[in-house]
């Protein structure tokens, strides 16, 4: 199709979405509010959460009247709002969290993120049976940022509406769990030879362990200043690694058959191409100027309020467009491979913290 042909159905194309977008953005709006709400940031509830939430609610009750109209906006939310959203998200990171978090830090967050994931992929696939989307995208959220990361690996694996709304109901549910479990093991204080026993220590377990960003803030606020500062810095370090996590899975994938239980495609080259999160290119792009600081802080504090409302539209969009049948039938299995995940971040990334700050201090 040419250029012309397309700016000349734009206009078309425009207004076939904006039903469906403007129904997203009002749910992003309502989220973005609650958000903000004491109670929900105590509980370590984000807009993307609660956006989600409402958006299952709206697409099993009143939506499926009007879903031929709003389907086109949905659409556009769940793959151009929310790539636009995920680049956005690089003015939140610099290449200064990473200095600042050391390199027992960096060793650590690549550790956890990667056993995670291959404990899931290994479980979700071998032992329990779940499809290699549903394994991805549920490793993506347990062992990055939570719904941001599966929403992120989404388009990358071509999951489903479904198989994304069960990854994402699956890390916030043990993600919430987290902001409770972890302070009383410190309240405990159980130094055993595994769990990192100072304040700092400890924080940097939360932010390398605990699922969501505004989970790590919860639950390290909670322990007290100096917890919280380790904790926030290991969490967006761990945040940074989303981009290369996302180039090695598409790198993985084009050398997957196109679908499951199909031939490899002939052209791997081709097929590579075909897959790269050209959006996650765009994310490394964007840390690398915010590490410049030419942006003042005001204008990052605005452009990141814009990108949380964009990252909730297209949770919204998500929770819109899943309906409740397809989650039961998808069974217990995914919840089960959350649960394992969240047993392996408790257990397995204390171990790994022990060891690795124990080696490089």
């Amino acid at each position: 199709m040419s250029t012309t042909t397309t700016l000349s159905r734009f206009p078309a194309l425009a207004e076939r979405a904006l039903p469906g977008l403007a129904l997203c953005c009002v749910l992003a709006a309502a989220s973005t509010w609650l958000g903000a709400q004491p109670w929900f940031q105590s509980h370590g509830l984000s807009a993307l959460t609660v956006a989600i939430v409402l958006g299952l609610f709206a697409g099993n009750t009143v939506y499926p009247r009007f879903a031929q109209v709003g389907d086109p906006g949905l659409a556009f939310a769940k793959t151009q709002i929310l790539r636009t959203g995920v680049v956005l998200y690089g003015f939140r990171l610099t290449l200064q969290d990473l200095q600042h978090l050391g390199l027992s830090g960096i060793a650590v967050d690549a550790l956890v993120l990667g056993s995670t994931f291959a404990v899931a992929w290994l479980i979700g696939t071998r032992v329990l049976g779940l499809d290699r989307r549903t394994a991805a995208l549920i490793g993506a959220g347990s062992s990055i940022c939570g719904a941001a990361a599966v929403m992120a690996t989404a388009p990358v694996v071509r999951a489903r509406s479904d198989q994304v709304a069960v990854a994402v109901a699956g890390v916030v549910a043990f993600g919430t769990l987290s902001i409770f479990l972890y302070p009383l093991l410190f309240s405990l204080n159980l130094d055993w030879q595994f769990i990192p026993g100072n304040a700092t220590g400890f924080g940097l377990y939360i932010g390398s362990t605990v699922h969501e960003v505004a989970q790590v803030v919860a639950a390290s606020r909670a322990i007290g200043p100096e917890a919280a500062n380790a904790a926030i810095v290991a969490k967006l370090a761990r945040v940074i690694m989303l981009a290369p996590f996302l180039l090695m899975l598409s790198a993985w994938i084009a050398q997957e058959p196109e679908a499951e239980g199909a031939q490899a495609a002939p052209s791997r080259g081709g097929n590579l191409i075909k897959h790269m999160p050209w959006f996650a290119l765009a994310f490394v792009g964007v840390v690398l100027f915010n590490s410049l600081h030419w942006v003042p802080p005001s204008g990052i504090a605005a452009i990141t309020q814009i990108d949380n409302f964009l990252l909730a539209a297209a949770m919204a969009g998500l929770g819109l467009s899943t309906r409740l049948p397809a989650l039961r039938d998808a069974g217990v299995r995914p919840m089960a491979l959350a649960l394992v995940l969240f047993v392996w971040l408790v257990g397995g990334g204390a171990l790994i913290n022990r060891l690795v700050q124990g080696a490089l201090g």
